[in-house]
Formats: structure tokens, sequence, C-alpha cells
């Protein structure tokens, strides 16, 4: 793992095409978790559902520790806060994401959504933004949409 913040935000920021395989794996780590960010973000209010559901996203996605996962939460919320667009993000992802790994990010992003039992019309176009920047079709966005649906709280 970067031994510090700055290492792996500058990894992000600078990518380079001789980046090593680690270095790739953070960038693309990051992208997703800013992703997941910016749907909790959606909402004025951050809910404790979100977060929780968020992290457990990343978790079981990257396999990261708790401290990796904390840096990574960190520079996410960090990097989220001062992005322009999306498409910083959602290129990294296209070229190193399969197309399920690319839909298995947005079911994520509506389980993070769902989470407090409320979408909210920000969270809805985020996520329909970030689908269509990764090139999910909408029919693999409903379904993604549907089970992330059908396993939120009432």
């Amino acid at each position: 793992m970067f031994s510090t913040l700055k290492d792996l935000f500058d990894s992000f920021t600078q990518p380079t095409p001789s980046q090593s395989p680690s270095g790739r794996a953070h960038t693309v780590q990051l992208a997703a978790a800013v992703l997941l960010v910016e749907v909790v973000r959606a909402e004025a209010a951050v809910d404790e559902a979100e977060r929780a559901t968020m992290v457990t996203a990343l978790r079981s996605k990257f396999g990261l520790s708790d401290d990796e996962l904390e840096r990574l939460l960190e520079l996410a919320v960090t990097t989220s806060k001062t992005a322009y667009d999306y498409q910083r993000f959602t290129s990294s992802l296209n070229d190193h994401f399969t197309q399920e790994q690319k839909i298995q990010l947005v079911e994520a992003m509506w389980q993070v959504a769902y989470a407090d039992a409320h979408i909210d019309a920000n969270e809805n176009h985020t996520i329909s933004k970030v689908a269509g920047l990764l090139h999910v079709t909408h029919g693999e966005y409903i379904a993604a949409k549907m089970r992330a649906r059908e396993g939120s709280p009432p």
C-alpha cells in the first residue's frame, strides 16, 4: 500500500503508462471509491447506513485491510470534493474493469443509495450519469437497480 495519501493521490492524478500493476490497482480503487462517495454526498446529510454500505462494497470488491480502507476513503472524500466531473474516474474504470465489474459498481452505487430507504433525485442522477459514462446499457442499469432494491431495507 502507498506510504502516504499524497503518494496515492499523485498516482491517481498523474498516471503514467509505466505505472506499476499495484499503482494501477490503487488508481482503480480510488476511482471506484470516489464514485461511491459521490452517491453518499448526493444528499445534504451523510447517512451512516449509506457510509456503512459503501465500506462493505469496497471491502468486498478490493479485499482491503481496515487501515487501507480508511486511507482510501479519506482520499476518496477529499478527491470527491474537488472533482468537477466523473470522466477522469470512469475512463480509468473503462480501461481496467470488465463489463461485469462496471455493472457491479453501478449495483453497489444503487445499494449505497437504497441504504437509507430513500432515493434522492441527486442520487438517481449521479448513478445514471456514471452508468452512461461506464457504457452500462439501460437494461444492465435497470437490472442492477432492481437487484440493489431487492436487497435494501423496506
